[in-house]
């Protein structure tokens, strides 16, 4: 079975949970539910399978080369093989997401996921349109070198979006020691959050771990409700807005660049980034409050 099919043979019951969802916040919180939100995320949706009906993917083009010149093939016919492509797969997946927080390029696509201001199952659609062209498959293209096939590996990942869906759930409260290993909701809204003590964390597809082992694990505080959406807030409820704002702004940057290395800050250094002077990146950030708050 292709990736494209399990996400295909899911969809109806990720629907139905998204709008029974959005229902019953309506009712107990009237007026407080972002429906225009929730028909953006429809649309991003939308979009995104009839470009899925063109052969725009770059993944499928590393993945061509990368496969004939693997070191071995691996089948899935032993439960360590299977360990090997999970622990694999999250360990890649982690270093994709970190690169999509960290750097702009990849940042283009993923802040169209973090643009709405309300964090709901709804708001796990929302993945943007232009995922396939940027190479993020570059990031997964070492599991088919040592000898996944590029289809088990691409379905592996869709299996791990799909666990991501329930993340997005506000109601449900921590849970306890799983917290220490599996990525969680409470963890999942932290990394949604845009407050500046809870940047670039929680990067994880179905662990934690990595993220505690590389230092960007950061617990959700009673004390620091999450504040969703965007650090520069955006319109979420125009659509071609959400999708290519970070595009043409990267677009206006590159005309205004003056050398060579400009160019290349614009496009890999981390969103916020500027070539003449303080910019905005989480660092710069939250070395200004740590100053402003200083006696």
């Amino acid at each position: 079975m292709s990736p494209h099919h399990v996400l295909l043979y899911a969809l109806p019951l990720l629907l139905a949970a998204s709008l029974t969802e959005a229902a019953v916040l309506s009712r107990h919180q009237p007026g407080r539910y972002d429906w225009k939100a929730y028909r953006v995320s429809m649309f991003d949706l939308a979009g995104r399978q009839l470009l899925n009906l063109l052969p725009l993917s770059v993944a499928s083009a590393v993945f061509a080369v990368v496969w004939p010149h693997r070191l071995t093939t691996i089948t899935l016919d032993s439960i360590w093989s299977f360990l090997l492509l999970f622990i694999g797969e999250e360990f890649f997946y982690y270093w994709y997401h970190r690169a999509a927080h960290r750097v702009r390029w990849f940042w283009a696509t993923h802040a169209v996921h973090h643009s709405p201001g309300q964090l709901n199952l709804a708001s796990a659609y929302r993945l943007g349109w232009t995922g396939k062209l940027t190479g993020t498959a570059l990031f997964f293209a070492p599991l088919v070198w040592i000898g996944f096939p590029p289809q088990t590996v691409l379905l592996t990942l869709a299996l791990n979006l799909l666990y991501q869906f329930w993340l997005h759930a506000t109601w449900i409260p921590r849970l306890g020691w799983l917290e220490y290993v599996l990525n969680t909701p409470s963890a999942h809204r932290v990394h949604h959050a845009s407050n500046l003590d809870y940047l670039d964390a929680n990067f994880g597809g179905v662990l934690i771990v990595f993220d505690r082992l590389f230092g960007t694990y950061a617990a959700e505080r009673e004390d620091q409700p999450c504040r969703y959406g965007l650090v520069k807030p955006v319109d979420g409820h125009r659509l071609f807005e959400v999708e290519f704002h970070v595009w043409r702004d990267i677009w206006r940057d590159l005309r205004g660049a003056h050398r060579l290395r400009d160019v290349a800050g614009y496009l890999l250094r981390p969103p916020g980034w500027r070539p003449d002077g303080p910019g905005e990146t989480t660092e710069e950030l939250r070395y200004r409050q740590k100053n402003a708050a200083a006696p």
